[in-house]
């Protein structure tokens, strides 16, 4: 009796693992989705003094010697 169990522990363990990896993939396709739904216009559009960021040239580096 104790291959059966032992049957029954495999077969349940490989449902959860197929469960798992289709739940993985559906993430994926839904991840991918969402970022291809972003209008053209909008990527890369956040305001340069939101993120303290200053627009011009930038700074001088001074050579290591």
């Amino acid at each position: 009796m104790a291959t059966t169990f032992l049957k029954r522990q495999k077969e349940m363990k490989r449902l959860e693992k197929q469960r798992e990896k289709a739940e993985r993939r559906a993430q994926k396709k839904l991840a991918e989705r969402t970022q291809t739904d972003t209008p053209a216009g909008e990527i890369g559009t956040v305001d340069p003094d939101l993120l303290g960021i200053e627009l011009g040239a930038p700074p001088e580096i001074e050579p290591q010697s």
